[in-house]
């Protein structure tokens, strides 16, 4: 099961060919409600084949294509979830995420798949990494307003275990002589100059190795990230933290950290800490860009529009900086981008998509930043709003 990332967009916007069908539904971790996932499970298969018989495949055929999906109902699958389950299927293509989103039933049948339930976890609506640091331990865990995940190892690249880990792979004079030099005190760097482990009780070499250390943290923080914008906070003993801001590269690590031992404590309490550090962060993003909007709707309305045709012809042509648009509704019809026209209909049409999916999975492609929101909260009497680069 792939990591849901901006990477992970792009290939699911460009590698299915045929019809595709994206399927959202809630799972639960505890309780009795866990035995009623597998039920609802085969329902939206159900469905999922219905609709795709309706757009002209044969049944045998459109069973076939949902096989791989199929295949997940098993007992062990279903012990092992999070808030919500999405799945992708396309001929000769399947990917499945277990996230952190507690999403409403939906099937959508079409030749793109749907992706707007996703935007939350990619966008600006309060997605955040916490890169949690200590000698023996690395940890990276994903979060949001009301939801943690520590990343699993063998999702992310590069990334060293410990220091220990890099040192395994030095010489062995170095790592003879880290491991009889003496511990120095957490409370030993102050601000952060540089040197300033040597000098205070601790060897130089102990100095050297840490910087080596989180450089390679670094290296595989930057490789995981990728062209990601999200916040990243920082959890460590204070003397980790300021040598870590030295070697870092993430262009969106913030200044405040969570001080002390991470490795004591629970993700629940490492999400509780850092929220409270990402969320003016989230609400003042968000207030700019209602602020923006409202300005340029009133006074400059080449910069802003809530028509859905320019919107989505802005998306596909990187002229959104920042779009807020619905969940939960959706917006049939098709865009050409030979000829860059929108068609809109009242209903589902064979060959249509949801035109507030494509402005969104556009925009965050494009490097702008989407507001996934509930109807209330976008800033127009539309289901989208978008402010303009130029």
């Amino acid at each position: 099961m792939p990591l849901l990332s901006t990477e992970e967009l792009k290939t699911l916007v460009t590698q299915p060919e045929g019809l595709c069908v994206s399927i959202f539904m809630p799972t639960h971790t505890a309780g009795p409600q866990i035995k009623q996932d597998p039920i609802r499970f085969k329902n939206l298969m159900g469905k999922a084949e219905a609709q795709l018989v309706e757009q002209g495949m044969r049944s045998a055929d459109a069973q076939e294509m949902l096989k791989s999906a199929q295949e997940l109902d098993r007992d062990h699958f279903w012990r092992h979830q999070n808030q919500g389950l999405a799945l992708f299927i396309a001929p000769n293509f399947f990917r499945y995420y277990r996230l952190p989103l507690d999403f409403e039933e939906l099937v959508v049948v079409g030749e793109q798949f749907h992706l707007k339930p996703l935007m939350p976890l990619l966008t600006g609506d309060g997605r955040f990494y916490i890169l949690a640091l200590s000698q023996k331990k690395v940890r990276l865990l994903v979060g949001g307003r009301d939801r943690i995940r520590e990343i699993q190892p063998e999702e992310v690249d590069n990334l060293p275990e410990s220091l220990m880990s890099v040192l395994q792979y030095e010489d062995s004079e170095n790592q003879t002589q880290f491991m009889s030099s003496q511990t120095y005190s957490p409370g030993g760097l102050p601000g952060s100059d540089p040197g300033t482990l040597h000098g205070r009780g601790v060897d130089e070499d102990h100095e050297n190795q840490i910087v080596r250390f989180l450089s390679k943290v670094n290296k595989g923080i930057r490789e995981f990230l990728q062209d990601e914008t999200v916040p990243l906070v920082l959890a460590g003993v204070d003397y980790l933290l300021p040598i870590y801001k030295r070697v870092n590269s993430y262009p969106h690590l913030l200044e405040e950290g969570i001080t002390g031992n991470p490795d004591l404590s629970k993700p629940e309490e490492l999400h509780t800490q850092a929220w409270a550090i990402v969320q003016p962060t989230f609400q003042q993003a968000e207030k700019e860009a209602i602020d923006r909007f409202r300005e340029f709707s009133g006074n400059n309305q080449e910069q802003a529009s809530d028509a859905l045709k320019e919107v989505v012809q802005a998306a596909y042509n990187r002229r959104i900086d920042s779009l807020f648009v619905a969940l939960d509704h959706q917006q049939w019809g098709s865009f050409d981008p030979q000829s860059n026209t929108v068609q809109l209909h009242e209903q589902h049409q064979a060959g249509d998509q949801d035109l507030l999916d494509l402005a969104a999975v556009y925009t965050v492609l494009n490097g702008g930043t989407v507001f996934a929101v509930e109807p209330d909260r976008v800033p127009a009497q539309s289901p989208i709003a978008a402010v303009f680069r130029y």
